[in-house]
């Protein structure tokens, strides 16, 4: 009996130690580097509270742009790519086996090819020249005279960065909502039917979202998760670090600035465990929307 008690524990534990060694350790270290004055090359020195002071006192850039670029970015991208995926994965459910799964594979790729697609696609079609696509059809149909430089002008560069946020949502969760819905109990739907569920929509409000509330909570956090860690989309569009203006700076941004650029890691540590506290708290939100109160 003792055996088949541990035989569980044994199939978790490569993952409890992976988690342990790189989620949890890293956290960690990261949390007591907060507390320090740390340059990489000579030991840390105890600094207490410096860092979150200076952060939300003394860093003008931080309260001035990376904050507010995301929670613009994190409130629009974050609720908005979670619910096109719904939309999306239940579009798909109502199609046939074979034209689903092309569609799904079409889909997902950009969750995949994300940053490839950044340097190759969406940054030819923003080229600030002539041969940019929007700049083409723009001066073709007598909209500008000269082509815009959208991708180092501070004023398109946030707009652009929540498209490419919305183009490329379609991650890992929108695979669980589509799962979860691809295996809904046909019987709901036909009680539902007899007791006056009438239309799709309907059957979607009062059938399927209530039965699917797992998957819907591993979306919501994954595109919680996303959204707050897409830092790369600016810095790749635009090409530099800061973006231009600071226009599309975000906290993974000024996270990567102060510890890989500036060798300041004890602030760079501050700043990410501001961001985990972030991620943390709006992950409880939606832990308390999508979980089953009995």
């Amino acid at each position: 009996m003792k055996t088949k008690a541990r035989t569980p524990y044994l199939f978790l534990l490569p993952y409890l130690a992976l988690f342990l060694v790189f989620i949890i350790l890293p956290m960690l270290v990261a949390i007591g580097l907060s507390f320090t004055d740390f340059n990489t090359i000579q030991m840390p020195n105890l600094a207490g509270f410096k860092n979150y002071i200076n952060l939300i006192t003394q860093d003008s850039i931080f309260m001035q742009y990376v904050l507010p670029n995301t929670i613009t970015y994190a409130l629009i991208v974050g609720p908005g790519g979670y619910i096109l995926a719904f939309l999306v994965a239940w579009a798909l459910a109502q199609l046939t086996r074979i034209p689903r799964i092309v569609l799904t594979l079409i889909m997902y790729s950009p969750s995949i090819t994300g940053l490839l697609a950044m340097q190759v696609l969406w940054r030819i079609i923003f080229s600030g020249d002539r041969t940019g696509y929007l700049n083409s059809y723009l001066i073709k149909f007598g909209i500008i005279t000269e082509p815009i430089l959208w991708l180092t002008d501070a004023r398109y560069l946030l707009t652009i960065m929540i498209i490419v946020g919305l183009w490329s949502s379609m991650g890992s969760g929108f695979l669980a909502m589509l799962a979860g819905l691809l295996n809904a109990d046909e019987e709901l739907y036909e009680a539902g039917a007899i007791d006056g569920v009438k239309n799709r929509f309907q059957q979607m409000i009062y059938i399927t979202i209530p039965t699917m509330k797992p998957q819907m909570l591993f979306g919501a956090v994954m595109a919680i998760v996303g959204c707050f860690n897409n830092g790369m989309i600016g810095v790749q569009l635009s090409g530099s670090n800061p973006t231009p203006g600071y226009a599309g700076q975000l906290m993974v941004n000024h996270i990567d600035d102060y510890g890989f650029i500036r060798y300041e890691m004890g602030y760079a540590a501050a700043v990410s465990v501001a961001l985990l506290a972030v991620i943390f708290f709006f992950s409880i939100v939606a832990t308390k929307l999508f979980t089953e109160k009995d």
